[in-house]
């Protein structure tokens, strides 16, 4: 697979990035800023530093016991199209997939760029919409602030609207 992505870093193994035992991936440049953000330093989209698709996928593929890759960030939907081919590797490896974004389901449907809805059709979950740090809660499961959403995402694309993974409300 050609290409490169520009990263943060990545997290190997992790429990608290989504469903299971997963590899998280986290991007370099967010357009957001969100006032508290948990990942600041991703922000700069010069930071952090660029990485062969090949390798990544290897690197997530080393570990048997990983059942399901995130994209993190900074902002995933800012390099839809690595990402996407990096997803169609994994989901034909049977790796279950979600991504975080600032963007909502409803601003990610809007973008102009093909590969925003590519990606979007390879993943299971999506963690939507800006943290808001007035609305920051860490009961919540996989998000931290109230008014983002974790989207069962065929089933959002079927309805072309949201559609919450129950489990997760």
């Amino acid at each position: 697979m050609e290409g490169t992505i520009r990263i943060a870093g990545t997290v190997g193994e992790s429990i608290v990035d989504g469903p299971g035992f997963r590899y998280t991936v986290f991007t370099q440049g967010c357009p957001h800023h969100c006032p508290g953000c948990h990942n600041p330093q991703t922000h700069d989209f010069a930071g952090g530093k660029d990485m062969e698709l090949d390798t990544l996928l290897q690197d997530i593929c080393r570990n048997p016991m990983v059942k399901g890759v995130t994209f993190s960030g900074g902002e995933p939907f800012c390099q839809p199209e690595p990402l996407y081919r990096l997803a169609v590797e994994l989901r034909a490896k049977g790796k279950h997939l979600m991504a975080y974004s600032g963007y909502t389901f409803e601003q990610l449907l809007a973008l102009p760029d093909p590969f925003v809805q590519k990606l979007l059709g390879q993943l299971d979950l999506l963690v939507d919409g800006p943290f808001i740090e007035a609305e920051r809660n860490i009961e919540l499961r996989f998000r931290g602030s109230a008014n983002q959403r974790v989207l069962d995402v065929p089933a959002s694309l079927a309805a072309n609207a949201p559609v919450w993974a129950e489990q997760y409300r």
